[in-house]
């Protein structure tokens, strides 16, 4: 249990890291100051996961632990102090996709850990593996990521489905999290570097509504 506990620990400070570095770096391309570096980085980092523990009933993780605030401060500071003339400018893209695919693992196994049953669970990591970056982009003023054609919730989805799944048949947690981790990753690496994306609606369309 204290190894569970460990694991959820390091991938949740991981993915509010690297969720906060995304909005900072979408701050630094609207050249907004310093305290909407932090304000981007933390609504960003902490947006998903207050959903899900919103929605469970759990307590919502970083009021009682203000680290996770100073993890996603931290990672503002670091952008504004790098600036974002040191990253590609593919790196938001990148980031977005690691931390999607770590939240989509953290967040199924929150959910698991304290009793949502498997199919809740799933959706829970899609929740904290999307919302985080939909809040960022309706804050920038910029298209949301859940309205490109690329894949980006059905990687979260697979890779938290991939988690659960594996976790019903009896895989321990560390790999069962890697694999979901390495399905979620993939898939959306898929869709940055080759445009994969789902068949749209292909049907008539009334256009008197």
């Amino acid at each position: 249990m204290d190894r569970l506990a460990a694991t959820l620990t390091v991938l949740d400070y991981a993915a509010v890291a690297v969720f906060g570095a995304t909005g900072a770096l979408t701050a630094a391309r609207r050249k907004h100051d310093i305290v909407t570096f932090g304000f981007f980085a933390a609504v960003t980092g902490v947006g998903g996961g207050t959903l899900r523990d919103l929605l469970i009933g759990a307590p919502v993780f970083w009021v009682a632990r203000p680290q996770y605030l100073v993890v996603c401060l931290c990672a503002a500071a670091a952008v504004w102090i790098l600036g974002p003339r040191r990253f590609r400018s593919s790196i938001l893209t990148w980031l977005d996709a690691v931390g999607m695919a770590a939240y989509a693992v953290v967040g199924a196994l929150k959910a698991g850990s304290l009793g949502v049953p498997p199919f809740s669970a799933v959706v829970m990591g899609v929740l904290t593996a999307t919302f985080g970056g939909v809040i960022r982009d309706v804050l920038a003023h910029e298209p949301s990521v859940l309205l490109q054609r690329e894949l980006y919730v059905t990687p979260a989805l697979a890779g938290a489905a991939t988690f659960v799944v594996l976790g019903l048949v009896g895989t321990p947690t560390i790999p069962a999290g890697i694999a979901g981790f390495i399905v979620a990753l993939c898939i959306r690496a898929g869709a940055i570097l080759w445009k994969w994306s789902l068949p749209g609606f292909g049907g008539p369309i009334d256009a008197d509504g």
